[in-house]
């Protein structure tokens, strides 16, 4: 979009499946990119090393700790628009952790809204989850919807997001959050289940472990999503707006597997291992969205479908299995 050409624009989380998906939008849009990665001892910039090396010379690459306030303080400074997306967000691990997803989800957040309400005229896109609603007392979700903690990491994003609200009316701070439902596509997390499903397909096992077949989820492809966050920067939001993103249908796990296994040509049976089953009162049963908002305030709309997304989705995970098993986790 014309509106971010130009813009000089940083994204914490950088490193991520869908910060890294937004770089590469973001320098398609001609915006000037910095880019925030979490620190670590071989100087690794998480899936922008998968760029073109001309692009990722192209950005502003920064490694730092989005839990350390003065580092936070000095990615920020300079910048036009701040997309925040750094977090936490296995959920499995937030039951073993919790006290992490606090420091980073929490603390994080609190670190870039102090950060772009000190600066002049910054814009900050503040990332949520369709988590932080558990299951729903009623569908199709509504950014109405009261919102309830059912896991360590549902309940670090919505103090997250409370934060961003609360310094929009306490400070008219320019922060705006974007709610996406489940986002699949290339490079997820191999934990996540649509990965989970895909890989152990494609490596040939006969039997696929996942948790509860039931729950149902409103899953997005990257590129929507991503699309979503730059109509989100440029679309006239007064501050503490929000808005959430999702195609507005829902698919049950095993719907999910059945899918899966279409496009993998697969004849693999489903299994339930109960270790990977959540607590039974945190378990979020269904997440279907209205999207009713987005197309009003964004112009928002998704354009793949789930069976297009998982096709290109098993083009570019096909040749990183390798015939090996990989990582199965069910979250």
């Amino acid at each position: 979009m014309e509106k971010l050409a130009g813009k000089r624009v940083l994204v914490t989380g950088a490193d991520g499946f869908i910060g890294s998906h937004l770089v590469e939008r973001l320098l398609d849009e001609g915006a000037e990119v910095r880019a925030f990665c979490l620190y670590n001892s071989n100087g690794n910039h998480g899936w922008l090393e998968d760029l073109d090396p001309d692009r990722l010379d192209s950005l502003d690459l920064r490694l730092g700790d989005i839990r350390d306030g003065r580092t936070v303080r000095d990615i920020v400074s300079g910048m036009d628009i701040v997309f925040h997306l750094a977090a936490l967000i296995a959920i499995p691990y937030s039951y073993q952790a919790p006290e992490s997803f606090v420091d980073t989800n929490v603390v994080g957040t609190l670190n870039v809204l102090e950060a772009v309400r000190d600066a002049d005229e910054i814009r900050m896109i503040h990332t949520s989850t369709s988590e932080v609603y558990g299951t729903p007392e009623s569908v199709p979700i509504r950014e109405t919807h009261p919102l309830c903690g059912q896991s360590p990491y549902a309940a670090s994003k919505i103090a997250a997001d409370q934060f961003c609200e609360a310094y929009a009316r306490s400070f008219e701070t320019q922060v705006v959050t974007l709610r996406p439902f489940n986002t699949y596509g290339p490079r997820q997390s191999a934990r996540a289940v649509i990965p989970t499903i895909l890989g152990q397909l494609l490596s040939g096992v006969d039997e696929v472990e996942l948790g509860s077949l039931s729950p149902q989820r409103d899953f997005t492809f990257v590129s929507d999503t991503v699309d979503g966050f730059v109509r989100m920067a440029c679309a006239p939001l007064p501050a503490g707006s929000l808005v959430q993103l999702g195609t507005g249908q829902a698919h049950s796990i095993g719907e999910l597997f059945d899918l899966c296994r279409d496009v993998t040509k697969s004849e693999a049976t489903a299994i339930v291992d109960r270790q990977r089953v959540r607590p039974e009162a945190s378990e979020v049963l269904t997440l279907l969205s209205e999207p009713a908002l987005a197309a009003e305030r964004l112009g928002w709309h998704p354009t793949r479908s789930l069976s297009d997304g998982l096709a290109e989705t098993v083009k570019w995970l096909a040749p990183r299995v390798d015939g090996r098993r990989v990582t199965r986790y069910h979250r």
